[in-house]
């Protein structure tokens, strides 16, 4: 494949994107204030939050946002566990899942914005500057789509946290090394404009 036409291919695909996301928003999102429920850790509808540690917490996430009936997206995050946000409840059919969104994965997220209320964004290590944050930050600001960014950096993000494993929990009738486990306890700790200085939960 040469590189003219993976290039004219991407702004194919990218421009079916924007009128797939047009269609499916409908609505302007800024209308719509307050807290995006998104189960143990809310966030501001609008805002770009940057996750590290256990990914339970934005499985957990997805799936409260999806089973209150809104729209999410999972971008560059080619072994996201499904199955398990499933099992915490997520709707499938208001899920979009993008394993492989390409060399550019804030562009691919930059569109999503326009019909989503979350949009999970997987850097793959890369790191975001300021200059190429502000764009996509007034954007989800003004459509009320919230970012929450893993595996990378993000210059300027307004909030940052995250999530420790402490703990297991077993199915009824376990026994003590044996059993199915039914819910992981997780320690959350962020900083930012969001939630304050400083808070552990």
């Amino acid at each position: 494949m040469t590189a003219a036409f993976a290039s004219e291919n991407r702004a194919h695909q990218l421009e079916s994107l924007r009128r797939r996301m047009a269609a499916i928003s409908g609505k302007d999102f800024a209308q719509t204030a307050g807290l995006l429920p998104t189960g143990p850790a809310r966030l501001p509808r609008g805002t770009v939050a940057v996750l590290s540690g256990a990914r339970s917490l934005l499985l957990r996430m997805v799936a409260t946002v999806t089973a209150d009936g809104g729209n999410a997206a999972i971008v560059g995050q080619p072994d996201i566990g499904l199955l398990a946000a499933v099992e915490m409840g997520a709707d499938l059919s208001r899920l979009a899942v993008i394993p492989d969104p390409g060399n550019d994965p804030v562009e691919v997220a930059a569109v999503l914005v326009d019909g989503m209320d979350l949009v999970v964004l997987g850097l793959g290590g890369r790191r975001v500057t300021r200059t190429r944050a502000r764009a996509v930050v007034a954007r989800a600001w003004h459509k009320g789509c919230t970012v929450l960014v893993t595996d990378g950096d993000w210059e300027g993000a307004s909030t940052r946290l995250e999530a420790r494993v402490c703990g297991y929990e077993l199915s009824a009738g376990s026994r003590p090394g044996f059993g199915r486990i039914s819910a992981v306890r997780l320690q959350i700790s962020g900083c930012g404009r969001a939630i304050g200085r400083g808070r552990t939960g």
